[in-house]
């Protein structure tokens, strides 16, 4: 991979962790509902396409290890994680299926919303509360 791409990935796991504190912080404040795991979970992918270096540190954070360990090892979420998943992929999905007037294109778009959501629904076990493997 060249280093071109290598220093993107770097680049869009730091700014995909800035968001997933944003979600951690919008949880002291009850009227701000701000998703952290879907940007871990790219934070942790990008990561991993960059560098071996920061996906090693990343991967020994505590924020990883409080939010993201338990689904890696468990594929297992509460309902608040997937609904905060679910609501942001699927407004990723609405702008551009408002915005572009072409009928494969919202075919497609269609197709991906129904896919994530039988993802999310039948793959991925829904939990109670996360119950942390040590």
């Amino acid at each position: 991979m060249n280093q071109i791409k290598r220093l993107l990935f770097i680049f869009g796991g730091f700014i995909s962790l800035i968001l997933a504190g944003l979600g951690i912080l919008a949880n002291f404040i009850p009227f701000i509902p701000f998703p952290t795991t879907p940007f871990l979970l790219l934070a942790s992918f990008c990561f991993s396409k960059g560098s071996q270096c920061f996906d090693k540190w990343f991967k020994s954070t505590k924020v990883y290890e409080k939010y993201l360990v338990d689904f890696v090892q468990t594929r297992s979420m509460t309902i608040k994680q997937k609904s905060g998943i679910l609501a942001l992929a699927s407004f990723g999905l609405l702008i551009p299926f408002i915005l572009v007037d072409n009928l494969p294109t919202r075919l497609f778009l269609t197709f991906l919303a129904i896919s994530k959501y039988t993802y999310f629904i039948f793959a991925v076990k829904t939990i109670k509360s996360q119950p942390h493997i040590g």
